[in-house]
């Protein structure tokens, strides 16, 4: 971890990466996730020396919630989506099975 954080923000880190491993991701995606997180905290906060519009002007990661995260309207991801999520999981039958069946399959009723 960067030097520069404080012990609140490295604790931060540490959560929100645990968080998002037990979500189902890598844990070089964790860590990228929960990076993100905490330097955009810090531009808000005015503690670095450079940082992006979207961090000075968007919502915070806390208050957005997720909403970019990959939900895709009313009704959850695509079947395209879950199909792929299925592929890379080596999931058996993915190719006949409908929206509904995929996401029971990879266990997202």
């Amino acid at each position: 971890m960067p030097k520069e954080w404080t012990g609140k923000e490295e604790r931060q880190y540490e959560h929100i990466r645990d968080s998002a491993e037990d979500r189902g991701e890598s844990p070089k995606r964790a860590k990228e996730i929960g990076a993100r997180t905490v330097n955009k905290n810090r531009a808000r906060a005015g503690k670095t020396e450079t940082a992006s519009r979207t961090s000075l002007e968007g919502k915070s990661p806390q208050q957005r919630g997720g909403q970019r995260s990959g939900r895709r309207g009313p009704k959850g991801l695509t079947r395209d989506q879950l199909y792929n999520e299925a592929r890379q999981r080596n999931i058996r039958g993915r190719s006949g099975m409908s929206k509904a069946q995929l996401a029971h399959a990879l266990g997202r009723d």
